[in-house]
């Protein structure tokens, strides 16, 4: 059990009003040093000490005077920001198609950051390779059922994935971690959803089925994403690395569906999934909700659409009390399958409403997802005052704020554009009810929801590498 260590205190957020840590009187911006003795690296030790019934607290005050306060089976009022408090750990791979090595500059600073963490893993189901981990990590995991995790796979043929992922040999605290059988072994109480990042040529094809035929060998793999990889114009000095053609994506549909049918009857569950990317690029009709079972993946891209389109339109008026001019602002990919979902408002009598398909020129426009759009992409192909209301997904925020991709604003595009811009809606009955009143319906995207909320919390606070 580790000490308390004072390089990586926790901020205190806020306390509960009467609380024991409210009558002990400790306050807003102090720090957590320790719980019965020992380091609370993050929230979920902090959640397990507090387990174990009588829990003694040592806080220190703005001035550094340390203060300590018992509970017992009681919840001590403290609550955090963070939940990560010594740093996100850092990966250990270089990866041939990581995105990051592909950023562009000028992008958000948590952007950047190559996190790998098993504890944003259990809490926000972020995909992570696990090659950095020590014996004392796969100790806590086991230990604490961290339960289940998200792991990156990309090849189950040892030599292929090595290829691929390229580790560090210096960043690799135990080399037994690189080995996917040998983790699968060791983490065989653990529940595991795991993620091929394809790449046409390499672990596509045979390649793809191999993988999908070992990972469905190991009852705690509960469901594989099949995800094409994501290029950008900033390629330079990186392996060459081309995009899926229709063909190649149709597949790799193929050989995942052929799976699906054969596993269904056997699991119970269709174990691999395609991401929605890997149906537009292939030209191919998205299953029906059902085909997602609960859309476990939907952050990886596995069913977004389909979610999205899950709600339909509201009830819809024949004309408008006054005209409008609404401008629907996305990504390529998704253009075509929004036009269609949207068709019925252009009957509106007195709404002009338009779908504009931008071109990425940030990371290039090789990159057609609307998540990536960043605020120079909307500046630069949309003409101030063309519309009354412009709407953007809300993939293109960033977690609980207005900001986009380039630090830019929904406030910098309003007064640029000189109209009003708002977030559209995470499902297109959200949508047309903004496009109907003006009024934002679906809120911003929130911490708490996700790792990258996480990272952004952490990138501008302290990184560990350890």
């Amino acid at each position: 059990m580790p000490v308390a260590d004072p390089l990586y205190p926790a901020p205190i957020a806020r306390v509960v009003p009467g609380s024991p840590a409210a009558k002990a009187g400790v306050q807003a911006g102090w720090t957590l040093l320790a719980v019965n003795g020992v380091a609370i690296p993050d929230i979920l030790a902090y959640r397990r000490e507090l387990a174990r019934g009588e829990t003694t607290l040592r806080v220190r005050d703005p001035h550094g005077q340390p203060l300590e306060f018992t509970v017992e089976w009681e919840d001590p009022g403290l609550e955090f920001d963070e939940v990560i408090f010594d740093g996100l750990r850092l990966c250990a791979n270089q990866c041939e198609f990581c995105y990051v090595h592909q950023m562009p500059k000028g992008m958000r600073k948590s952007l950047y950051l190559m996190d790998d963490d098993f504890r944003t893993s259990f809490l926000y189901g972020s995909f992570v390779t696990l090659t950095n981990l020590t014996e004392a990590d796969i100790a806590r995991i086991l230990n604490e059922h961290l339960s289940p995790l998200y792991l990156s796979v990309h090849a189950t043929d040892e030599a292929l994935r090595r290829e691929m992922m390229r580790w560090w040999r210096l960043k690799v605290k135990d080399q037994r971690a690189t080995s996917l059988d040998y983790m699968l072994k060791r983490l065989a109480p653990i529940d595991l959803y795991t993620q091929l990042v394809l790449v046409p040529g390499r672990n596509d094809g045979e390649e793809l089925t191999a993988s999908l035929e070992y990972l469905a060998t190991h009852d705690h793999v509960l469901a594989v994403a099949c995800v094409p990889v994501g290029l950008t114009a900033h390629r330079v000095n990186l392996p060459k690395l081309r995009p899926f053609t229709p063909e190649e994506a149709r597949d790799a549909l193929q050989r995942i569906h052929t799976i699906q049918r054969r596993l269904l009857p056997e699991r119970g569950s269709r174990f691999a999934f395609a991401s929605d990317e890997l149906y537009l690029l292939a030209g191919e009709p998205l299953p029906p909700a059902e085909s997602y079972e609960g859309f476990q993946m939907l952050e990886n891209g596995v069913g977004m659409v389909r979610d999205f389109l899950s709600e339909p339109l509201p009830p819809l008026p024949a004309r408008l009390e006054a005209p409008k001019r609404v401008l629907l602002a996305t990504g390529q990919l998704f253009a075509p399958i929004l036009a269609q979902a949207v068709e019925p408002l252009t009957r509106i009598d007195r709404l002009s409403l338009t779908v504009r398909a931008l071109k990425n020129r940030t990371f290039g426009e090789v990159t057609t997802v609307a998540g990536l759009l960043a605020g120079r992409d909307l500046l630069t192909q949309i003409a101030p005052g063309e519309a009354d209301l412009l709407l953007v997904s809300p993939n293109v925020l960033k977690y609980g704020t207005e900001t986009l991709l380039d630090e830019r604003t929904l406030g910098d595009l309003r007064r640029e554009l000189k109209m009003a811009v708002m977030v559209g809606g995470s499902t297109l009955r959200a949508l047309g009810e903004t496009v109907l009143s003006s009024v934002q319906v679906s809120s911003l995207p929130q911490f708490g929801f996700s790792t990258h909320a996480v990272k952004e919390q952490n990138a501008e606070v302290r990184l560990k590498a350890g």
